[in-house]
């Protein structure tokens, strides 16, 4: 097993081990007006999102979790099947080592497999060049291709990379040469507008804010080197404002991925409502995948998705889009960062 590998054995690891946080997502102080004459059949409920031009089934995306590697492949095989029959998207873990090592490929290849005719996005770091960019998206005749944003994880990491210049360049180089939508995709410390607004520029036609609240990498790369409590542990900007930040960029319903602590329908719900066209989670299945089986990571995402369209009867939502016209109102810290922010 090489060190690449051995790494992301470990990350599995302190994810499955460390507690979300500890900054909080916000979602607790998002509150949505209830609507008691809805004048909606739950049968009508349709749970189907468009995702910059990608026509999803279903709104709950299962987000990256791990590279590849023979040691982990059958985690990518476990929640290709569970994509599969939830009718889920699912994105991979960064592809770098198998497009420097094509042994690795079948570790990848695995998802595609098992799930033929779904909706896979590919993986590379924004240090990727074109060729790696192509080489990883046909890997997995993937529909779109995510670009991962972790600096303070690389920060933190003993062996990671020091030097972020020329992310931009190298982003707009790969959105100019491919022929599918790219995703900017931030490992839990959310984006700003100005950034969002940039990559925008750059030719991304979907970003996933990956905000603070949910899985920490920072931590879990501290937590590699017996640090528990290292400065960049508590550094990000929370998932909700990060996704008002973004919306002040897209606009509701036009592109944002929501991820970053989802934990529940309810803040499933809150991120449409607040303008998000999808919601990513992965910490959670990560979690019932460890503890149980590929039936009960199925029946997690259908309760899931039940329990959203019983939320959407309750807004009298019968679509995604329609959630974001519900009427909202925040509490708390979000409120107190709303006002001082400017967000509108």
């Amino acid at each position: 097993m090489d060190s690449r590998e051995a790494r992301k054995i470990d990350h599995i690891k302190y994810a499955l081990a460390l507690p979300d946080g500890p900054l909080a997502t916000g979602f607790s102080d998002v509150h949505i007006m209830h609507n008691c004459l809805p004048e909606l059949n739950r049968e009508a409920v349709n749970l189907a999102t468009n995702l910059a031009g990608i026509q999803l089934e279903r709104p709950i995306i299962i987000n990256a979790m791990t590279g590849g590697g023979k040691a982990l492949s059958d985690i990518n095989r476990k929640i290709a099947i569970i994509a599969r029959e939830t009718h889920c998207a699912m994105a991979v873990g960064s592809q770098y080592g198998a497009i420097i090592d094509n042994t690795n490929w079948e570790s990848y290849r695995i998802a595609r497999k098992e799930n033929p005719h779904g909706i896979i996005f590919a993986n590379v770091s924004a240090l990727a060049t074109v060729d790696e960019a192509k080489t990883a998206v046909d890997m997995l005749e993937a529909q779109a291709l995510q670009i991962h944003l972790n600096v303070a994880q690389e920060l933190v990491m003993a062996e990671g990379d020091r030097d972020f210049s020329g992310f931009l360049s190298a982003i707009e180089s790969i959105c100019n040469k491919l022929t599918v939508p790219v995703i900017a995709k931030e490992t839990g410390c959310g984006m700003a507008r100005t950034q969002v607004k940039a990559l925008v520029n750059a030719g991304v036609r979907i970003i996933d804010i990956g905000g603070a609240g949910g899985t920490n990498f920072p931590a879990i790369e501290a937590a590699r080197y017996k640090e528990t409590n290292h400065e960049l542990n508590d550094w990000g900007i929370p998932t909700v404002i990060s996704l008002l930040e973004a919306v002040q960029v897209f606009g509701k319903n036009n592109g944002i991925i929501a991820s970053g602590g989802l934990r529940s329908a309810s803040d499933c719900l809150k991120a449409f409502a607040l303008g998000a066209s999808a919601v990513a989670m992965a910490g959670n299945l990560l979690r019932i995948l460890n503890e149980g089986s590929i039936e009960a990571g199925c029946a997690y995402l259908i309760r899931l998705q039940s329990d959203l369209r019983d939320l959407m009867v309750l807004t009298a939502s019968e679509r995604i889009q329609d959630i974001g016209k519900t009427s909202v109102y925040f509490t708390g810290d979000t409120f107190q960062a709303i006002e001082s922010l400017k967000i509108k």
